[in-house]
């Protein structure tokens, strides 16, 4: 179990309204993990996403795999 809090970030380009996501990438070395979470609720879930897994998620995001919503 990590004793290291989280410490939340938010990406450069979150000033769009507040529709954005915070990552804690701190907890990568002890967790292997990355929480994500909705940065308007700071109280609520975090969701811990795999290291690799979120590399392979921004890496979609970048070169937009994803298409539209």
């Amino acid at each position: 179990m990590a004793t290291e809090s989280p410490r939340w970030s938010t990406s450069s380009y979150s000033d769009n309204g507040g529709q954005c996501v915070a990552v804690a990438t701190n907890l990568v070395a002890s967790t292997g993990t990355i929480p994500v979470r909705d940065s308007k609720v700071p109280d609520g879930p975090a969701h811990p996403l795999r290291a690799d897994a979120f590399t392979a998620f921004v890496a979609g995001v970048k070169r937009d795999a994803f298409g539209p919503v």
